[in-house]
């Protein structure tokens, strides 16, 4: 019997560059950007950005566990932001902008603490990860305006400086998981 769909929210800086690459990622059925784990009902793009409501700018993927893992899924999310820098994602500062690993069952959860485990004993990185691990709550989709934002504004100014190297380095980095 196939395993069911799974549902893992991802918070690596800007969504619009976590979604232009995990729309590329084999088994990965579904990507929205949206708002995660904040406080108050109802988030907007502009209530986020103020960083006073708590929420966490994510992607939302909806995947097949049996043609891509959560480990490997975790481990693209590694490669394509820094999980060092506190509330921040290069010029982006903000705790909207923080990075986050948003689990909904307790197997993704459990891959996760292993793959962090393993992060902080490799001596990968120079500072500590601060990603931080939780389960995923309080979802709200963005808006329309921010679906597919890379798909449709590729010559964009942010899009051509941060999603396509994001893009590139997935491509590169990952030929074997991208879709066909």
């Amino acid at each position: 019997m196939a395993e069911a769909l799974q549902t893992l929210a991802l918070g690596a800086g800007c969504f619009w560059c976590s979604e232009a690459v995990y729309v590329q990622v084999r088994g990965v059925q579904d990507v929205e950007s949206g708002y995660c784990n904040g406080s108050l009902p109802n988030p907007s793009y502009e209530l986020v950005c103020t960083g006073a409501s708590g929420y966490c700018e994510v992607v939302k993927l909806v995947y097949d566990p049996q043609q891509v893992s959560t480990r490997e899924l975790l481990e693209i999310f590694f490669v394509i932001h820094d999980p060092t820098t506190l509330n921040r994602q290069g010029n982006d500062t903000g705790t909207q902008y923080r990075s986050g690993i948003y689990f909904t069952t307790p197997e993704q959860e459990q891959v996760a603490r292993d793959v962090l485990a393993e992060l902080a004993d490799s001596g990968i990185y120079r500072s500590p990860v601060v990603t931080e691990l939780l389960p995923l709550e309080k979802y709200a989709a963005a808006e329309a305006y921010h679906q597919d934002f890379f798909e449709r504004n590729p010559n964009q100014g942010y899009c051509m400086a941060v999603a396509a190297p994001k893009v590139a380095k997935f491509r590169k980095t990952f030929a074997r998981l991208q879709k066909v």
